[in-house]
């Protein structure tokens, strides 16, 4: 797809790239507190280098050169980068350097049962680092956590307040400073990504998976203390990925058991469910996860993590966005109980996902791979789909400053503080 860019061609991803890094690059430094001085603003506008343009412009090169680095990649390794694996166990073993080394993931998710302690966990993330080490594009590390009941950090760091706490007291700087707590979390063990926020809309009471970690049944609150969570963890450098698209707050079941069913219409959906993705993307959302829900009036075949017409139709071309497109779970029961999970991932592919997200027996990930490679060689998608999505993980990944380096320790008490600062406006 990139081979040899023409000069016309080069001129558009440098004008893309450009635009992306004005959104993107000062997220390190945004996350200084909301109080600073005007003094110490003026004192860093005189502390920018003189090269600060040529420090851009490398950063620019260095994108276009990751994405022209595509046409170099081989199949496999383009197709392992579009997996997001779950691993079985607390430490490396051969069967976690195999999924890295052998099938090239592109991200790797644990859970609580990979997590032992702080020490166990960061020695277990280096470890994969060093196993991806010969790998130029680092891998994503990511978990699952919200806050409230949705945590898998290990006893020594304390769990935040459900969003549903946060929401009654509907404070968008407090949800800045979960945010940032957050990615601060995520960082000391060694994290870069973590599925957080829910911007699910909780209008279904009897909903059994939402609840608590949803900000409320309001979209305008969902929305705002949404927004301003995802910018505190973007803003410690950690990516967040906004979901459950298209909204998994009116549902009576629960996915991870079976497949639900939303019986909607896109107007319906866009006056409440679709609110807060909306906003969000608006706002420069990088990765959404997208729902095992079935939407009968939108596509009445394929749940909407495997529906073109809710993938592209509406959250590309209607929303705009222009990110990466991950599925929940594909070892989920709303999944396997109707799909293999191989031929989902080749459905999500053809729909317009990008990663896919097989959370769980880390022994399929070579049967999904190889389906995926057939699926292409066979014609049932194009290299080009391919090619797509590889682009936007790569440049999400660069965006991010991704490494394959180890990180060391560092005393979690701070973080708990601010965790404790959180909980004490909580009633």
């Amino acid at each position: 797809m990139l081979k040899r860019l023409s000069i016309m061609l080069f001129i558009a991803i440098l004008a893309w790239v450009s635009a992306y890094f004005f959104i993107h690059t000062d997220r390190e430094t945004q996350g200084q507190q909301a109080d600073s001085s005007s003094g110490q603003m003026d004192e860093d506008k005189d502390s920018i280098p003189e090269n600060a343009d040529e420090a851009l412009n490398s950063q620019e090169a260095a994108v276009i050169e990751d994405i022209a680095a595509i046409d170099q990649m081989s199949l496999d390794e383009k197709i392992g980068q579009m997996i997001f694996s779950g691993v079985n166990g607390t430490q490396m073993t051969d069967e976690t350097t195999g999924v890295i080394k052998q099938y090239h993931v592109g991200g790797i998710i644990l859970f609580g049962n990979n997590v032992d302690n702080t020490a166990q966990t960061v020695s277990f993330l280096n470890g994969m680092k060093e196993a991806n080490a010969d790998n130029p594009y680092p891998l994503l590390l990511g978990v699952d956590e919200e806050g409230g009941s949705v945590t898998r950090m290990p006893d020594e760091i304390r769990s935040l307040p459900a969003s549903l706490s946060i929401g009654r007291i509907n404070d968008p700087e407090l949800s800045y400073k979960v945010g940032t707590i957050l990615g601060q979390q995520m960082k000391a063990l060694g994290f870069n990504l973590t599925f957080a926020p829910v911007l699910d809309v909780n209008s279904n009471p009897n909903n059994p998976v939402i609840g608590n970690r949803s900000f409320g049944s309001n979209p305008d609150i969902v929305s705002q203390l949404g927004i301003h969570t995802m910018k505190g963890i973007e803003d410690e450098g950690v990516i967040s990925v906004i979901k459950h698209f298209p909204g998994h707050g009116d549902t009576s079941e629960d996915s991870h058991l079976s497949l639900p069913l939303v019986d909607k219409s896109y107007d319906e959906l866009a006056s409440l469910e679709l609110i807060p993705f909306k906003t969000a993307i608006s706002e420069n959302a990088d990765v959404t996860m997208v729902a095992h829900i079935l939407l009968p009036e939108i596509d009445s075949e394929y749940p909407a993590s495997m529906s073109k017409a809710v993938i592209t139709d509406i959250l590309r071309e209607d929303l705009n966005f222009n990110g990466v497109v991950i599925t929940d779970d594909l070892t989920m029961g709303a999944i396997t109980n109707n799909y293999s999970v191989e031929e989902a991932a080749v459905q999500t592919v053809k729909a317009g996902g990008d990663l896919l997200l097989v959370a769980h027996n880390p022994e399929l990930i070579p049967t999904v791979v190889n389906r995926l490679k057939a699926a292409v060689e066979n014609g049932e998608i194009t290299e080009e789909r391919i090619n797509e999505s590889v682009e936007r993980i790569i440049e999400l990944k660069s965006a991010y400053g991704l490494s394959n380096e180890p990180i060391e320790m560092i005393d979690v008490e701070p973080i708990n503080d601010a965790v404790e600062s959180v909980r004490e406006r909580v009633p």
